[in-house]
């Protein structure tokens, strides 16, 4: 170990062999905590070269087990994944749009973590509702409804569980080979037949500049298809919330209201969007892919599909009526503009710190979560508001914190003048092709 970390110290590259020894090591618990962050820290520093992350991605897929191509749909078995922003649901209506497409999508879900929102979390405000799944458990939901959305199994990729929780204590979370690994290890041990990447770009993404997306997604595409699997990304905006709610129930209910047809602007445009992408990995055309998922969700069969998914995964698909009425509740308190204007901004870090601080996410793993609490917007950017009308509801319990109400008066900027429309949700498409 103090010759390999030597080298990487250095700026050196190591070898496949080495990479699979360092991983099979670790995952054993023959090379300590100590060493493994002190290469992590040199891989943040120096980088990796594509064939390192490779090779680191292939071991760490390796470490657990590997499902066998074409397990759940031969030719057809597709997931996504999100690097992770404010507000985003997408994968809660996707999961069923796919699968009333006729697609599998055994999808591997995460946790929350600071300001980001996970959709393993908002799947267990649901009553009842099981994330945690054996691979049998898996392939019957897959099976029977088409979709599954489950929680990281420890044998699935364990080597990723080590690694990724050293890496959250040691700052070392940002390197792109390492989140490349992390993401498809895990992914490409699903038997897939593509992979579909949402990228976010912005100030509450943890990419925030167009370049470093766009080096994550190469990253991603080139490994993929080292490893013989379609990857294709998209760069979406993260600057605002991607729809009107933070916080894990009320993200269900924005997905349900979705999958009923009640949802409009970048919300939708984005689940489309990736939903579209997932077809045309297998061979659909662009124009048959729309015609697909707009159908899947006009009539009806997606929201359907959602209803079985929740009923087989030991949720109460009772609690998604009446306006998900038998979602948890918590106290709510309505911020109202103060002055005329137009909103100017939604500031998607700033009200996703807040949305954490109220309960809704987790500043440390080891953090509790209240489903109910978070922020629910009553406006976007460019509506005109008169003083007095609403901007938010604050779903919050006992109180609410004096300090709570002014960071998230802090995040909802008002002028006098429009802003500019906000521009397509999606920035651009990245992909390479499997060798």
């Amino acid at each position: 170990m103090p010759t390999l970390l030597r080298t990487k110290r250095d700026g050196g590259s190591l070898t496949g062999a080495e990479w699979r020894a360092l991983v099979e090591g670790y995952t054993r618990g023959d090379i300590p905590d100590y060493q493994m962050a002190a290469l992590a820290m040199a891989v943040f520093f120096r980088g990796a070269t594509p064939e390192e992350t490779a090779a680191l991605t292939l071991a760490m897929r390796d470490s657990g087990r590997v499902v066998p191509r074409g397990t759940f749909l031969a030719g057809r078995t597709v997931d996504k994944h999100s690097t992770g922003g404010v507000g985003d649901k997408v994968s809660l209506p996707l999961a069923p749009i796919a699968a009333a497409c006729g697609l599998a999508v055994p999808m591997i879900t995460g946790r929350g973590l600071g300001h980001t929102g996970g959709t393993a979390d908002k799947l267990e405000s649901i009553p009842g509702f099981r994330v945690r799944l054996s691979f049998d458990e898996l392939r019957e939901v897959v099976g029977s409804v088409g979709c599954a959305l489950a929680a990281q199994s420890e044998d699935l990729a364990p080597a990723d569980l080590r690694l990724y929780a050293l890496r959250d204590v040691t700052a070392t979370v940002e390197s792109i080979p390492l989140i490349t690994a992390s993401i498809l290890s895990k992914k490409l041990a699903e038997g897939l037949d593509a992979l579909v990447m949402d990228v976010k770009v912005g100030r509450g993404a943890f990419m925030p500049t167009l370049e470093s997306a766009r080096a994550l997604a190469d990253s991603l595409c080139t490994v993929g298809a080292a490893a013989g699997t379609e990857v294709r990304a998209l760069l979406t905006r993260m600057d605002v919330p991607l729809g009107r709610t933070i916080g894990n129930a009320l993200e269900v209910r924005e997905a349900v209201a979705l999958l009923e047809g009640e949802v409009r602007g970048p919300l939708l445009d984005c689940t489309v969007a990736l939903a579209c992408e997932m077809l045309v990995a297998v061979g659909a055309g662009a124009e048959e892919a729309e015609r697909l998922v707009l159908d899947a969700i006009g009539s009806g069969r997606a929201r359907a599909r959602f209803d079985a998914l929740v009923a087989a995964q030991g949720g109460d698909p009772k609690a998604l009526r009446d306006a998900c009425a038998g979602l948890p509740h918590a106290d709510v308190t309505v911020l109202e503009a103060t002055e005329d204007g137009f909103v100017q901004d939604l500031d998607a870090l700033r009200l996703g710190v807040e949305a954490m601080r109220l309960g809704a996410g987790r500043n440390r793993k080891e953090d509790a979560i209240d489903p109910a609490v978070g922020l629910e917007l009553a406006v976007d950017v460019g509506d005109a508001v008169v003083r007095g009308a609403p901007l938010v509801r604050v779903h919050h319990r006992g109180a609410l914190d004096p300090a709570r109400r002014a960071g998230i008066e802090a995040g909802i900027h008002l002028a006098a003048t429009a802003p500019p429309s906000l521009p397509h949700v999606v920035i651009e498409r990245r992909r390479a092709t499997p060798v």
